[in-house]
């Protein structure tokens, strides 16, 4: 596989993502949910934190929000380096066409949601009771680094309670599943399960 293969992959997962994603917040209030099918939701939420909205200033006091959002951003864009760099060096050994795939779209992923990051609370106003506004006169919701990833994929495939014959958690409601999430975390969740099923596949 090819750079310039590799290249129209990432292209072609970030076009997807971010429309999307500027889609929602130009036609969404924040908190607003649309049902498509009973099992697939279009439902607007902003994360500001890592998956399910976990905070470092959760683990610590001696850290703001503010600052640990600073740092998750900072922290996402050596990572994406660091995968960009890695994807440059298995395309030049030629290795397994598995691995480069897995790698792309894990870099498509990860970039898209680090462009929410730095950029989207610049060039959009705020969510709040409102749709927000692309590129308002009175400046963004938040200063470059603290934007809000965009999520809006959800789907509560099953709900109920619990046979009562489960140990610890029988006769308890639950449901399936909960997380709302985007583009960007499809291509990275897809990307690590083919590293993890296709691995001897992907490292020879």
């Amino acid at each position: 596989m090819s750079i310039k293969k590799a290249s129209i992959l990432i292209v072609l997962i970030l076009l997807i993502d971010q429309i999307s994603k500027i889609y929602i917040k130009t036609h969404f209030q924040l908190g607003e949910d649309v049902t498509v099918f009973s099992w697939f939701h279009i439902a607007f939420i902003e994360n500001d934190g890592m998956a399910w909205g976990t905070k470092l200033s959760d683990f610590t006091t001696l850290i703001s929000d503010r600052s640990a959002k600073l740092i998750l951003t900072l922290f996402r864009i050596v990572a994406v380096t660091g995968i960009a760099f890695w994807l440059v060096d298995v395309i030049k050994k030629q290795k397994s066409k598995t691995l480069i795939f897995a790698i792309s779209i894990i870099f498509a992923g990860a970039l898209g949601n680090i462009l929410d990051s730095v950029i989207y609370g610049v060039i959009f106003s705020d969510s709040v009771m409102q749709v927000a506004t692309f590129f308002p006169e009175g400046g963004g919701y938040e200063s470059v680094f603290h934007g809000n990833v965009v999520d809006m994929l959800y789907f509560p495939l099953w709900s109920g309670v619990l046979p009562e014959w489960l140990p610890l958690i029988g006769g308890k409601y639950f449901s399936f599943f909960d997380p709302v999430f985007n583009v960007a975390d499809v291509a990275i969740s897809t990307g690590i399960g083919m590293l993890l099923v296709f691995n001897k596949r992907a490292f020879k």
